[in-house]
């Protein structure tokens, strides 16, 4: 059957001819291998079909309902951050050839898309200290549980030692990727004094069978793992160490590289992403050279066309549509390229000052934020260990996070994540975040409440 004109929405009389054409009598009759008790019946409790005026209106009257950390003040992190991002971004953003453009096939005609992949690889390595980087994941939690596995699949092991202190969220997705092809995770507990991976319980897990030690620095307590600890007791077992980092932490901390991580990976939404609302995002996956063909997704490459002319490449595709399902890294089929490029911007327009600026910004007015609400009574600060940009606060025992929430949000403020709802244990303590974009002014005003709420 052909039709003329093929992108016109589908008429009864189409559909009808469709069924005609396949032997059918009702669209009922293509679901009929669908049991009775499992099939929805009735009408969905939808609303009615409203024309575009209408429509407008009433998905404007659904915006008004949110408070967005620009309409307040937003000390909520949590893996999601309110950073300040450069009018240039959205600007070059939204120019067709890069808004509109999909995975780039056809290389010889996709050179100003690979250079952009190009691009936010090479800030990736000098971020990281690694000397390669893939062309970006979908976010941070899937390129570490992509880290484990790899580990898995180079070092012919089925543990992961996971650290406790990586985002609930990520080891969750760890867990799911690692139960369909039998990986065992064990967790390593934290030490509650310093907010950080516990050692010694480290060393006792990491065995002959351990593929890997998989930890986030800073952490999701906001505080900073000592890498070069943790280095050793991997390597000694012959495991590989792979690092999940703040990328704009990388303005101030030595690179995770520059300490024998063999992966290093991590979420570039600080580096100009919007939080819309928690995603999408961009990752990051750095490794090792001798690692280099294990790893996900692909590579873009550098390299001269027969004029001598520098050009681009697709150097590395080891995913399922390139290769043999069986040999393939991943089943990635489609990066982040739009938002690399987002972060490829950001990190071009604040280049290498800028971004130790932003950096020290974020942790000197986290120190501060922590200095004048551990100084109001009934609140403290539980754990030891340097932290960059977040920290965890233990309230009073009269008031609870929700509450206390609720509270701000009617000063326009928006509080910190309850910890309790990831960590039972930690009940009654709540993570805050403070970004470049926080003023002292916003800071004392967050204070002043706290104190007002006890």
């Amino acid at each position: 059957m052909r039709y003329q004109h093929r992108y016109i929405p589908m008429t009864e009389q189409d559909e009808t001819d469709m069924l005609h054409e396949i032997g059918v009598s009702g669209i009922d009759e293509l679901f009929r291998d669908i049991p009775d008790g499992l099939r929805y019946s009735g009408e969905l409790p939808v609303s009615m079909q409203l024309d575009e005026p209408a429509l407008w209106s009433h998905l404007q009257e659904l915006s008004a309902r949110n408070t967005s950390a620009s309409q307040g003040v937003s000390f909520l992190g949590a893996g999601i951050y309110d950073h300040y991002i450069p009018a240039v971004i959205g600007h070059l953003l939204s120019r067709s050839e890069f808004y509109t453009a999909y995975t780039p096939y056809q290389p010889e005609i996709s050179q100003g898309g690979l250079q952009a992949i190009f691009e936010f690889q090479s800030y990736i390595c000098e971020l990281t200290g690694m000397p390669i980087a893939n062309a970006s994941m979908y976010d941070g939690a899937t390129a570490l549980a992509e880290a484990g596995l790899l580990a898995a699949s180079a070092t012919n092991r089925k543990k992961l030692a996971v650290s406790r202190t990586v985002h609930p969220e990520t080891r969750s997705v760890i867990q799911t990727m690692a139960c369909g092809l039998g990986i065992e995770i064990v967790e390593v507990p934290y030490s509650s004094a310093e907010g950080t991976t516990d050692l010694d319980r480290l060393a006792k897990t990491i065995d002959g069978r351990t593929a890997a030690v998989l930890v986030q620095s800073p952490n999701f307590f906001g505080c900073i793992e000592d890498i070069a600890a943790i280095e050793p007791l991997a390597h000694a077992a012959g495991s590989l160490l792979a690092v999940s980092v703040n990328p704009l932490s990388l303005g101030l901390l030595q690179p995770p590289g520059k300490l024998g991580a063999d992966i290093v990976v991590g979420d570039a939404q600080p580096l100009g992403i919007p939080q819309s609302f928690g995603g999408p995002t961009c990752g990051f996956f750095a490794a090792s050279k001798p690692l280099m063909r294990r790893m996900p997704g692909r590579i873009v490459g550098q390299t001269v066309d027969r004029s001598g002319k520098r050009s681009f490449v697709l150097t590395l595709q080891a995913r399922e549509q390139h290769i043999r399902r069986e040999k393939a890294t991943s089943n990635i089929c489609s990066n982040q390229a739009l938002l690399a490029l987002c972060a490829a911007i950001y990190l071009s327009v604040m280049g290498k000052q800028g971004l130790q600026e932003t950096a020290r910004l974020n942790m000197n007015k986290a120190h501060y934020a922590a200095d004048v609400i551990t100084a109001l009574p009934g609140y403290s600060k539980p754990t030891n260990a340097p932290y960059f940009n977040e920290f965890i606060v233990k309230l009073p025992d009269s008031i609870t996070c929700s509450e206390l929430n609720r509270q701000l949000m009617n000063e326009q403020i928006i509080g910190g994540y309850d910890v309790g709802r990831s960590y039972p244990e930690l009940t009654g303590h709540m993570l805050l975040a403070v970004t470049e974009k926080r003023s002292r002014a916003d800071i004392d005003r967050l204070a002043a409440r706290l104190g007002e709420f006890q």
